[in-house]
């Protein structure tokens, strides 16, 4: 049976190849918990026209950010925390 080699931050090691299979299925099934920052947040709803942030509240899917516009109306934005994708502006 062949070997591959695996080079890695902890050396260099043999790797069987039915592990290695194995892995990448563990891989595919595992969810990415990455999630944006507070600062990536804020980031985002000031490019939807947040300008002074007031609060922001993390909440258990997105990161609602409350201020002002540029008019000095108040706008909530609400960003989705583990993709940073946009969800509401009000």
């Amino acid at each position: 049976m062949a070997q591959n080699i695996e080079i890695g931050p902890n050396g260099v090691r043999l790797v069987q190849p039915e592990t290695e299979i194995r892995r990448d299925r563990d891989r595919d099934r595992r969810p990415d918990r990455r999630e944006i920052s507070e600062r990536e947040a804020i980031r985002i709803a000031r490019g939807e026209g947040l300008r002074d942030v007031d609060r922001v509240r993390r909440t258990d899917r997105a990161y609602r950010i409350s201020g002002s516009d540029r008019r000095g109306r108040d706008i909530q934005v609400v960003v989705d925390r583990r993709r940073g994708d946009v969800i509401s502006v009000r």
